[in-house]
């Protein structure tokens, strides 16, 4: 066979979602020809956000074919170790890098950076709109939008993240897939009050947790992650003063940097909260629509759900190369090829949660005795195997070049 076979100029694609799962799915598809749109809600595309990692020979595959290996690392974080504190600040446990940061690690918005500088003049980015009706027909996907004019495209993609709108549409209520996992998150830029660089602390009390980072970029921030455990909440998730009432309510009195992150709260221009979940469905494609990354098996914390995403994204667009565009044989193979790897990750994000915030001073306690022992030299090996074991659990295909 010649390349030509691979040839997907003649397949349109509509992508919902310009996080990370969308970008990667468009750098993907473009190798063989596809032309590809991006509807996404934000008005531009989101910067900053959490730190993502990749670990063993999978994503490294997965990435060199994507051609966007030595730019993550040229952009890592360098991330250093990071340490577990008493209240008066005092270190508890030490954590090495390759613990917290996995082989490699980036900023999502610099990943995402990435493969949107190497798409945007080859794909459609529509941006402040998203897929307001969609109809799956024999001959296409007809589809209208908040605000763009109707269109018909080939295949739709779901990669609107956790909460995804394709999906709801598609599969059903979100309240089907949806699985609360008993706690909350939440990040925002703050000051950095404690001169880190390219490091991190991390203080627990029963049910809740404070961690702050600076991951090298300007001296003077850093990242505030906060975590506690809770009953389910109703909130309206765009209600962004609304979510720092609940977070001021449910971190006072905290100690440690406590009061310092409330302040730097209350002027957040950036802050995402969201309940630690995962979505579970029964099926991640029907008729000319599938799921990609979180909008189908995402975890919030935990799952290597990034890491997922670009898999999920490169073995989805080298099976509609290999079936030469058909949809019915490649979302087949996708879905068979993917699903197991998936759910794997989504098995090591059930105790984030936990993790962060035990519910007891006893549990917080028995997680520092146990994170000694594992950052411990001789346990360092072991548990950088059990943590690549997820993320390796899945045999790729030679696709096409």
């Amino acid at each position: 066979m010649t390349n030509t076979t691979y040839d997907l100029g003649h397949l349109s694609v509509l992508i919902s979602g310009a996080g990370v799962a969308g970008p990667a799915l468009a750098l993907n598809l473009l190798r063989y020809g596809a032309r590809v749109t991006v509807v996404e809600k934000a008005p531009e595309l989101r910067g900053g956000g959490f730190a993502v990692d990749f670990r063993g020979h999978v994503h490294r595959e997965v990435l060199t074919g994507m051609g966007i290996w030595d730019e993550i690392h040229a952009r890592q974080t360098h991330m250093g170790r990071q340490i577990v504190v008493a209240a008066d600040g005092s270190p508890k446990v030490d954590l090495p890098s390759e613990m917290m940061s996995g082989d490699v690690e980036i900023l999502r918005g610099d990943l995402a950076h990435i493969m949107y500088e190497r798409t945007r003049d080859r794909v459609e980015y529509v941006f402040d709109d998203s897929i307001a009706t969609l109809t799956d027909t024999p001959h296409g996907v007809d589809i209208t939008f908040d605000r763009g004019p109707a269109r018909r495209f080939d295949l739709v993609i779901g990669a609107d993240g956790l909460h995804s709108r394709t999906r709801s549409l598609v599969f059903g209520d979100e309240s089907r897939h949806l699985r609360f996992l008993d706690h909350y998150v939440a990040g925002f830029d703050a000051p950095n009050g404690l001169g880190l660089h390219r490091t991190g602390r991390l203080y627990s009390e029963p049910g809740r947790a404070i961690a702050l980072g600076n991951y090298g970029g300007d001296p003077d921030r850093v990242v505030a992650l906060l975590v506690f455990r809770s009953e389910r909440l109703s909130y309206d998730r765009q209600d962004v003063a609304a979510q720092k009432r609940i977070l001021a309510e449910r971190f006072a009195g905290t100690g440690w940097e406590g009061p310092h992150v409330l302040k730097a709260l209350e002027a957040a221009d950036d802050l995402y909260f969201d309940a630690i979940a995962q979505i579970h469905v029964d099926r991640l494609t029907e008729g000319r629509v599938a799921l990609l990354g979180d909008a189908g098996y995402g975890a919030t914390m935990g799952g290597m759900g990034t890491g997922v995403a670009i898999v999920g994204a490169y073995v989805l667009a080298g099976e509609l190369a290999l079936a030469g565009g058909d949809h019915r044989t490649a979302f087949a193979a996708y879905e068979s090829r993917i699903r197991g790897f998936a759910k794997g990750c989504q098995k090591t994000a059930g105790n984030a949660g936990p993790f962060f915030a035990p519910p007891t001073e006893r549990r917080i306690r028995g997680r520092d005795r146990m994170y000694r022992l594992l950052a411990s030299r001789p346990m360092a090996a072991f548990f950088k195997r059990i943590t690549e074991k997820s993320a390796t659990n899945i045999r790729l295909p030679e696709y096409p070049a």
